[in-house]
């Protein structure tokens, strides 16, 4: 009598990434799990896969993307559907986007509406931070509530005042003191609203924009506006022993401030996006300048090399994307105004390729600095560890297969975001992904998405834990 495989998939003959270092190992598979580990050279599975000179890391996590995020008349270009997918091109297995409270709208439903907005529609599993804009009671309380379900993040932006979503300090204050109480983590968008008014008014003037151009972008938001607001943030973190996560840090004068607190410490976290570490302030001052909008924006050389050191020593913990893609047609519309410009870029597929191109074999990181900073800590601090960001039995076979020797050229027509451009056009890399399994489900092959929209689901997630 024949004997049924005992195992699904089995992925043989690789380097695979295992407790913090490469090692030829095989991976068994059943279900969505990761069953064992090793040489499995006797072992029948459905399906054998042969990864001889591949690398196996665990899958990307994304943890800050916003796919079909509207911003005053316009969305932006991806929505679930093609901005998962893109993802899962990219090796990413789990993202995690933005569920923003309307005014007079309990937390709670804004997190469960945006839920539904996802679900049947995603490539690869995601999750939601919340987003408080209305402090009120029921707000508050609701953080509760938000962490029983599953979603464990709360955003606070510093700024953005005028758009509705601007908590002052009193409502920065309540959302460190309410996660604090709940085990949550409370990540801000650091940027100071006073400030950047005051620098954009200066610049907005028709003179001035006549002569900068773009780059008057750049100029009304210099580096004292972000790192006011970490520093500001973190001080309030400390007087509350809350857990504090900066997104998309940009200066250098940040990383300092968060050297500082944490050996005082305080227990804050950053994370930077690959914008930061392969672009400076210049790119505004070409043609296409306008095209590179972002909140806050690519800074100088010196803040670059700040965090990339920073990511080298472990003061930034993640590095994210913070894809939020527009079309040419759409930032076209800034017409010579900078501040109607909008903000965002895509980029969600191309991360992984860009970091270990220009991030590992520049000997700028190690292999295993990007792995932490790219699944294993995003993992830790939202809540999915060791469900996800580690190749481990009993994990989630969430994994990506690069070859080290692949190389090739980043293009928007080869990419899969509706975004008709990319900020990386014409860059070398090294390391695009040959395969992406999700839970167990090969989605990526050959470069080519082979998955099914719906493929994802809805993540619950657990407390936050310190990264490494």
């Amino acid at each position: 009598m024949a004997v049924a495989p005992k195992y699904d998939m089995l992925l043989a003959g690789g380097r695979v990434f295992i407790e913090g270092k490469l090692c030829r190992s095989d991976i068994a598979v059943k279900g969505d799990k990761i069953s064992a580990l090793g040489r499995l050279d006797n072992v029948a599975a459905v399906r054998r896969i042969d990864l001889s000179g591949k690398l196996v890391l665990p899958g990307i996590i994304d943890a800050h993307v916003h796919f079909q995020l509207p911003v005053g008349s316009i969305t932006s270009a991806d929505d679930f559907q093609s901005g998962s997918t893109a993802a899962a091109c990219g090796g990413v297995t789990t993202f995690i986007d933005f569920a923003i409270q309307k005014k007079g709208q309990p937390l709670i439903e804004a997190i469960k509406n945006r839920r539904k907005e996802a679900e049947g529609r995603v490539a690869i599993d995601f999750s939601l931070h919340a987003v408080p804009t209305d402090w009120t009671k029921t707000t508050v309380s609701d953080f509760e509530a938000a962490v029983r379900y599953g979603v464990t993040s709360f955003k606070i932006y510093m700024t953005y005042k005028k758009q509705g979503l601007y908590s002052d300090d009193a409502g920065l204050y309540t959302a460190l003191n309410a996660a604090a109480r709940v085990e949550g983590l409370v990540t801000v968008h650091a940027e100071s609203a006073d400030l950047l008014d005051h620098f954009v008014k200066r610049y907005h003037a028709e003179s001035a924009m006549k002569k900068y151009g773009a780059y008057a972008h750049s100029l009304s938001r210099p580096v004292i506006v972000e790192s006011e607001a970490v520093s500001r943030a973190a001080f309030l973190a400390r007087n509350l022993d809350a857990m504090l996560y900066i997104v998309h840090m940009s200066a250098g004068d940040s990383i300092s401030i968060v050297e500082c607190a944490r050996a005082d410490g305080v227990s804050v976290f950053a994370e930077t996006c690959p914008h930061y570490l392969l672009f400076t302030d210049s790119v505004f001052k070409r043609r296409d300048g306008f095209l590179y909008a972002t909140a806050p924006q690519v800074k100088a050389k010196k803040d670059q090399d700040a965090l990339w050191r920073g990511l080298a020593e472990g003061v930034v913990s993640v590095i994210a994307t913070d894809d939020c893609g527009f079309s040419t047609k759409q930032k076209s519309r800034w017409k010579g105004d900078f501040t109607k410009i909008p903000c965002g870029l895509p980029g969600v597929e191309t991360m992984l390729p860009l970091i270990y191109t220009y991030g590992v074999k520049t000997g700028r990181i190690s292999l295993k600095r990007m792995v932490h900073v790219l699944s294993t800590n995003p993992a830790r601090l939202f809540g999915l560890y060791p469900k996800k960001g580690v190749i481990a039995v009993g994990s989630d076979a969430d994994l990506v297969i690069i070859d080290p020797n692949s190389k090739s050229t980043i293009s928007a027509k080869n990419l899969h975001s509706r975004c008709d451009w990319s900020p990386y056009e014409g860059k070398t890399v090294w390391g695009r992904p040959d395969i992406t399994i999700s839970r167990g489900k090969i989605i990526v092959q050959n470069g080519r998405y082979i998955g099914s929209p719906g493929d994802g689901k809805f993540i619950k997630r657990s407390r936050p834990l310190a990264p490494i």
